[in-house]
């Protein structure tokens, strides 16, 4: 990876899109395309995409299941990812590595178990769950599903105007009645970088466990959860395709001595110990999560990134991500009528930025970007209640990854420059 660091430059940006076979592509009309839809999914480096290939070719077969060189093979790949993830996030051991087929799947195997676990750790009538205004609905459906079906009650941390959790009255939400709190470590609309390990030390001083949806941090930035000490989180889940890795892979992180205390999510093979007409006993963790055959080769794909980001270097991720977020709020602070939702400076925050332009729907923004070559996302982006509490039903969202160019951050601003004048001159 020598070539594609610069010691003064942090990453070399060049040299890293030759990676990625996607980024030369020419769109209708022989337009460059602009990728700045990151958040949403991330682009694949050949490093990954050949992982992939030569897994499926040479590689295939069933994992925990077979004797034969094919299986010990799949098998030895299979759980080579587990530990290649579990290195990268500063895990204390492999099992502690839950492999799920997305973000959304991990946050719903927490929700569920802990609705189902023997107690003290089952959430129940007069237990509250808290969570916050800026969650995906990955991390709030779930857990309004548990409150629904366990009597359990809901509650949330607000936002303020700036897009920062409003932590004033946190003293009155987070109380001895508080069996769960749920927090995103990354906002995937503002972009706002929350203060996960205080919020861990202050749920813990009450008794509560905590659950961290960190799909938008592990990709942007060093996560060392030993590094945290008593900053640590209980569990924590994120996703493979927002990290350079396929989709249809996830992770869900536990404290092993937790993930040892909680029941099966789903049933099936390989997450049973002895199995009887009467019941079962259950395999131990991370197989008692994991029924039936896994994402054995999306797995292979996903150490595949975690390699090729640590070949890079996170700091030098986050140095570059925070580099190009900067320029790009500096350039929309000077498009007439556009509104930034959350943080308008680069402290403390992602590379997700949303916005809104005065008199033209989003969508129509999206589409004519789009003629543009640029891809920008529209819509709530699954957080429909923070678009609720800042007043719009949509947003645009532009989202850096550690391939954007400075050239493609002006590009965007120009365009917009240019849809604002289109719109304008349709009125």
């Amino acid at each position: 990876m020598g070539d594609r660091l610069d010691v003064q430059a942090g990453l070399d940006v060049e040299a890293v899109r030759k990676d990625f076979p996607i980024l030369a592509r020419r769109l209708d009309g022989d337009r460059p395309l602009v990728y700045l839809d990151s958040a949403n999914t991330s682009q694949k480096p050949r490093a990954v995409i050949d992982a992939v290939a030569e897994h499926d070719a040479w590689h295939n077969a069933n994992v925990a299941r077979a004797v034969h060189q094919l299986g010990g093979e799949a098998t030895a790949a299979y759980e080579g990812a587990r530990q290649d993830v579990a290195r990268f996030i500063g895990a204390g051991r492999a099992e502690e590595v839950v492999f799920t087929k997305n973000a959304s799947e991990a946050l719903n195997l927490a929700a569920a178990v802990l609705g189902w676990a023997d107690p003290p750790l089952r959430v129940g009538p007069g237990d509250e769950v808290l969570v916050t205004e800026m969650e995906h609905h990955s991390n709030l459906v779930p857990w309004q599903l548990l409150c629904r079906r366990t009597g359990a009650t809901l509650r949330w941390i607000g936002v303020t105007d700036d897009g920062r959790l409003d932590l004033d009255g946190l003293d009155d939400l987070l109380t001895e009645r508080t069996k769960v709190l749920a927090v995103t470590w990354v906002s995937n609309v503002l972009g706002t970088v929350n203060p996960v390990a205080e919020l861990v030390r202050r749920a813990r001083e009450v008794g509560a466990l905590t659950v961290v949806d960190a799909s938008q941090a592990v990709p942007q930035m060093p996560v060392d959860l030993a590094g945290l000490g008593d900053g640590r989180p209980d569990l924590l889940a994120f996703t493979g395709h927002k990290m350079l890795g396929p989709t249809g892979i996830g992770v869900l992180w536990g404290r092993y001595d937790l993930l040892e205390q909680l029941p099966p999510f789903l049933g099936g093979g390989e997450m049973v110990g002895v199995v009887e007409m009467a019941g079962s006993t259950y395999a131990a963790p991370p197989h008692r999560f994991e029924a039936g055959t896994p994402p054995i080769t999306q797995a292979v794909g996903l150490g595949a990134a975690v390699r090729y980001l640590e070949g890079l270097g996170m700091e030098a991720v986050a140095a570059h991500e925070q580099h190009v977020t900067a320029r790009l709020l500096e350039g929309l602070a000077d498009v007439p009528g556009l509104r930034v939702l959350g943080p308008a400076e680069p402290v403390d925050r992602g590379g997700a930025v949303s916005f809104t332009l005065d008199g033209v729907h989003p969508h129509d923004v999206a589409q004519l970007l789009d003629s543009y070559g640029i891809a920008v996302r529209a819509g709530h982006h699954c957080a429909r209640p923070l678009h609720v509490r800042f007043g719009v039903q949509a947003s645009n969202r532009a989202s850096s990854y550690l391939y954007t160019t400075d050239a493609e951050v002006d590009a965007l601003v120009d365009a917009l420059h240019r849809t604002r004048a289109f719109f304008g001159a349709a009125r």
